[in-house]
């Protein structure tokens, strides 16, 4: 009855519209089957990015950059796009292709061999161009797929975050979450263990943090380790002697920035040593002192802002975003600490930026580091990774948790974590206590 009314429509249906229809169907086919090769050739290219991959999106200007950074801040949630959208759109293509073949092809004296060569072609299909082609070309291409994919991805994700969200809430995924969080606290266990094995005896906790530098060193950035703008101690350039001498004397630090109107036009930077020869002078003309400045990307590896370091034979850099504007300033200091600890010299005043109320409560200065404080509290320095979003800083991780700038003794709840704000000062968190819950109730 089928092949019948089949053949009925065919006879009935005048050639050039068949002859469009079946254009139609094709190029439907096609673009179904370009899509979900854009699909997995992402799913290898997004999770085949290194750190220097990375953090070369970060400086490119690029829509499809900014797109994929984006989609790289939730990779679970990436993960789960492309999976289904493969699978969504392999259903999709047989769906389409079956109603092809059947409807524009004549039918074979044999059904069963019909079938086969079918369900054969359309499978080699699926494979060749929708899966491995598109991975191969992924290995080897992963930065350009990843600024073509990007827009794509993100209207995929759109689409189907609803869906995505649902699968991502389930149990087994809450489940699977909890085990990946054990597997991480084991294998900085195992870490420690493998450490002392290759001392040949027991590790101290500073043998520990230093051998857990060197391994982390390569994938840390210059924004995670330097001093923010608002920390920064500078000098204007219409400045007196007078007055960038006492401002020199007051801050105590060997090399400030210059700049002219305000802080994001750096101009240069001067050294306390240069002022020595005329420091008994009521006269003189500093600006001759000024040196020229290093300028850095914010998203730079401090692997390699170290060698330029060494290179260029220098000690201090400025910070900048991608707009141009002032970041910060960091140091060769700032870099060796990673690797080695807080270094102190007899000029170093004794502050603490935290204060230990028991085993699992602290109260923490706004600007010290996210990193910092898991490393105080014995945290996974990935543990905040999910909420932190673009925050360095114990003050942004509160603003990104509660969404709103909180109020004085306002208490915010994440995970086992209660953040209380104790002081606000100038629009900025000064105070935070941070009490881990899981661990008093242990």
């Amino acid at each position: 009855m089928a092949e019948t009314i089949q053949f009925i429509l065919l006879a009935d249906t005048p050639l050039n519209m068949l002859a469009t229809n079946a254009t139609a169907f094709l190029v439907l086919i096609l673009t179904l089957l370009f899509i979900m090769a854009i699909a997995a050739g992402a799913e290898v290219a997004f999770f085949t990015l290194k750190a220097k991959d990375i953090n070369y999106l970060k400086t490119k200007e690029h829509s499809g950059s900014r797109q994929a950074i984006r989609l790289l801040e939730q990779p679970d949630l990436l993960v789960a796009t492309l999976r289904a959208a493969k699978y969504i759109l392999s259903i999709a293509i047989i769906i389409v292709a079956n109603f092809f073949i059947h409807f524009f092809v004549p039918e074979r004296s044999n059904p069963l061999l019909s079938f086969l060569i079918i369900l054969v072609s359309i499978m080699l299909c699926l494979l060749l161009f929708g899966e491995i082609l598109p991975k191969v070309y992924a290995r080897e291409n992963n930065v350009r797929l990843v600024l073509f994919a990007a827009p794509v991805v993100a209207v995929l994700q759109g689409i189907m975050q609803p869906f995505i969200n649902l699968l991502m809430d389930s149990r087994e995924y809450k489940v699977e979450k909890m085990t990946r969080r054990q597997m991480v606290e084991s294998d900085s266990r195992e870490f420690e263990q493998a450490v002392e094995l290759s001392l040949g005896h027991a590790a101290t906790r500073e043998e520990v943090d230093i051998f857990r530098g060197i391994l982390k060193f390569g994938k840390i950035t210059v924004k995670q380790i330097m001093h923010p703008r608002l920390d920064v101690h500078s000098v204007r350039e219409s400045w007196t002697y007078d007055k960038v001498r006492d401002k020199m004397l007051a801050s105590g630090y060997s090399r400030m920035p210059v700049y002219r109107n305000n802080i994001d036009e750096i101009t240069g930077m001067i050294h306390t040593k240069d002022f020595l020869p005329f420091i008994e002078l009521d006269e003189f003309d500093w600006h001759t002192l000024i040196r020229p400045v290093h300028f850095v990307h914010q998203h730079k590896l401090i692997e390699d802002l170290l060698r330029e370091f060494q290179q260029k034979r220098n000690h201090f850099a400025v910070v900048v975003d991608e707009f141009g504007g002032t970041s910060g300033i960091i140091t060769l200091e700032d870099i060796m600490e990673e690797i080695i600890g807080d270094i102190k010299d007899e000029f170093d005043e004794e502050e603490l930026n935290y204060r230990k109320i028991d085993d699992h409560t602290f109260i923490f200065e706004g600007k010290m580091l996210i990193n910092d404080i898991c490393r105080i509290m014995g945290v996974p320095f990935d543990y905040f990774d999910n909420t932190r979003g673009e925050s360095d800083s114990l003050a942004g991780l509160v603003l990104e948790i509660a969404g709103k700038f909180p109020t004085i003794n306002e208490c915010i709840s994440f995970a086992d974590f209660e953040f209380t704000v104790l002081a606000i000062e100038k629009l900025r968190i000064s105070k935070v206590k941070v009490a881990q819950i899981k661990g008093e109730k242990e």
